[in-house]
């Protein structure tokens, strides 16, 4: 496998050997010692699967801190998927960057405690797995609006966008910042 950079520091597009032929594919989607290779040393405590349809928009979720880190992946289909760094003293604090993952390339995306992350499908459906390196807390569950201005995120047009009434009504980032006691560390 082979970890690509991104324009916010710490989160890695993950590149994974596939090994096809006419019978299908197989891949490593998780070895601690590749990983760790590539500087994500956390240890995995929770793994999610979702399920979700055409124009399904999910995010931006986080937690407060201490935060968790997420290896984000598309099983099925494709997701426009959608990172902002929310750490105080962040270089890149309050930028945003998406990456379509899907099950063609199999790429997925290492997003470090204090990024808020989200995504849209683009398929007619799609299977989204990702493991967590903390448990879910919903008292440090917390949502910033996906269509915050300040952030200016590009979500794809889609006919229409199926938003969940938690993500319709989030507040905007410069409303939670002071609250989500994310900062960064130049050490990642």
């Amino acid at each position: 496998m082979r970890a690509l950079e991104t324009t916010i520091p710490g989160a890695l597009l993950i590149v994974p050997d596939v090994h096809g032929d006419e019978r299908g594919f197989f891949q490593e989607t998780y070895r601690r010692d590749a990983f760790a290779e590539v500087g994500i040393s956390e240890e995995f405590l929770q793994h999610n699967h979702s399920r979700s349809a055409h124009g399904v928009l999910r995010g931006m979720h986080l937690q407060s801190e201490p935060g968790i880190s997420k290896l984000v992946g598309c099983a099925r289909g494709e997701v426009f998927d959608v990172i902002v760094d929310v750490r105080v003293d962040s270089p890149t604090y309050g930028r945003w960057e998406g990456f379509t993952l899907d099950d063609q390339e199999h790429r997925r995306l290492y997003v470090p405690v204090g990024l808020a992350h989200g995504f849209c499908v683009l398929s007619d459906v799609a299977d989204v797995i990702y493991a967590q390196s903390g448990y879910y807390d919903p008292q440090r569950e917390r949502t910033i609006a996906f269509d915050d201005p300040a952030l200016g995120i590009e979500w794809p047009a889609v006919d229409s966008l199926t938003v969940s009434e938690r993500d319709r009504h989030a507040p905007p980032l410069a409303d939670l910042v002071a609250e989500l006691g994310l900062r960064y560390s130049a050490a990642l």
